[in-house]
Formats: C-alpha cells, sequence, structure tokens
C-alpha cells in the first residue's frame, strides 16, 4: 500500500528531474542563452569586415604564389605545408587553452567579443553548428589580416628575384594562415554529423583535419585536454607530455587564479 501511494506523488518530481537534465547542456542552458544574447550587432559588423579583408587578401596572394611557382622548389614546398598546419595546430591549441582556461566574459573588450564564445561553446556545443560562415571565421579571419597585409606588401614592394628565394617561407606562411584562417570552420565541421560535403568527412577520415570523434574527447568536462582544433595531430604528444597541466600550475602559482573558473561558474546557471 505504501508502494502504491508514493507512486503518484513521485511522478511530478521524475518529471522535474528530467527537465533539469535536458537543461544541463544546449540552447536551454540558462548560461547558454545568456551568453548567446550577448552577440552584437557591432560584434557581427566586425566580423564582415574581417571576412571580407581577410579573403580579399588571401586572393591577391594565393595568384601571386602562383605566379612565382617552380617544379624545383616542390620539395621545401611540401614541407612548408606540413610544418605550417603543425604550428597552426598548436596555436590554435594555445589560443583554445588560453580561452577556455583564463580570462572572464566580463573582460573589457576581449571578454564579451572573444571569450564569450568559447563559455557559450562548452555549455552549448552544438551551438557552432547554428552559426554561419561568417560569425564561424570572423574571428579567425581578424587573426589572420596582419600577416596577409605583410605578405601583400612584400609582393608589391620586392623584386622578382628576391621574391623567388623567399618563396619556399612564403608558402609555409601562406598555409599557416590557410589553416588559421579555417581553424573554427574545422572546428564546427567537427561537430556536424549531418549534411557534411563528402571532401571533408573524406579529410576527416583520414585525419587531415580534426575528426569529429577525436574531437570528442575534448568535451568531456572539465574540457581540460586535447585542446588542438584544427588538424589534431598535436593533442595525443602534448597529452602525453602534460603540456597544458605544467603551464597551468606554473600560471597558478604566479598569480594564484584557478583554471577554468569561470567557465565553471557559466556552466554552473541553472536561472
Amino acid at each position: 500500500m505504501a508502494g502504491a501511494e508514493d507512486g503518484p506523488g513521485q511522478q511530478p518530481e521524475l518529471e522535474d528531474d528530467e527537465a533539469a537534465s535536458c537543461r544541463r547542456w544546449g540552447a536551454q542552458h540558462a548560461g547558454a542563452r545568456e551568453l548567446a544574447a550577448l552577440y552584437s550587432p557591432g560584434k557581427r559588423f566586425q566580423e564582415w569586415c574581417c571576412v571580407v579583408l581577410c579573403f580579399s587578401l588571401i586572393a591577391h596572394n594565393v595568384v601571386h604564389l602562383l605566379l612565382l611557382a617552380r617544379w624545383e622548389q616542390t620539395p621545401l614546398v611540401m614541407l612548408g605545408v606540413v610544418a605550417g598546419a603543425l604550428l597552426a595546430d598548436f596555436l590554435s591549441g594555445l589560443v583554445h587553452w588560453g580561452a577556455d582556461t583564463w580570462g572572464s566574459v566580463e573582460l573589457p573588450i576581449v571578454g564579451k567579443a572573444f571569450i564569450r564564445p568559447f563559455r557559450e561553446h562548452h555549455i552549448d556545443p552544438t551551438a557552432i553548428t547554428r552559426h554561419d560562415f561568417i560569425e564561424t571565421n570572423g574571428d579567425n579571419c581578424l587573426l589572420t589580416l596582419l600577416p596577409l597585409l605583410n605578405m601583400a606588401y612584400k609582393f608589391r614592394t620586392r623584386s622578382p628575384e628576391a621574391l623567388e628565394q623567399l618563396y619556399p617561407w612564403e608558402c609555409f606562411v601562406f598555409c599557416l594562415i590557410i589553416f588559421s584562417t579555417f581553424t573554427n570552420q574545422i572546428h564546427k565541421w567537427s561537430h556536424t554529423y549531418f549534411g557534411l560535403p563528402r571532401w571533408v568527412t573524406f579529410l576527416q577520415d583520414w585525419h587531415v583535419i580534426l575528426p569529429r570523434k577525436h574531437h570528442r574527447i575534448h568535451h568531456v568536462s572539465p574540457h581540460e585536454t586535447y585542446f588542438c582544433i584544427t588538424t589534431g595531430w598535436l593533442n595525443y604528444p602534448l597529452e602525453k607530455m602534460g603540456f597544458w597541466r605544467r603551464l597551468e600550475d606554473i600560471i597558478q602559482a604566479l598569480t594564484g587564479e584557478k583554471p577554468r573558473a569561470d567557465d565553471m561558474k557559466w556552466a554552473q546557471k541553472i536561472k
């Protein structure tokens, strides 16, 4: 009889638990909704400007690189392509680790503009799949504008002979720029499980770019490993070295700041 009496009374409690579980992450999470609302028209304008400028400079520079290409430099160019991809992967990890681990959305200028997307992503990982091309790639385009401008300036001011000598180096720099520019697009694809072009899934399956299964490791709370999101090639060796944990220990010892404190604050928001 006691069991029969308890049953109806427990039903609302079970429903509340299920509803709370649904709000633990995703678009309905209180923190995710608040963070998404901070995306402003001014931020959108900045992203548009950066994307247009970035891809204009990429087109300008790739034309000049193709005009300067020589078959005899192919081995050095291929080495530069691989080195550029590796360095881009490391830099993506360094930026990702820094923004995930330190800082706050309340910081002036950089907080809402650049740290906010990282906080949103951990409590609503699929939000990135709902972002269009501009929102996905705007910040990365901003980061690569200066090296693209520097390369364009060299093509306009250096002699053909000097550019020919610099060609393998410029190919390395250009590959680094391209991988860095498209890092967040690659990251978006690693969260997209339907409708990807075949060439994207081919590159993921052969681990040329970040695979979907590989990136899932990072999204296990408290998000403290596998930060490299361009190719993911460096995640395993850096994890084995304890690279990120050692950096965190040094910074915490010097500053007293706790890693991922702001990230956890947003994850625990329920209202």
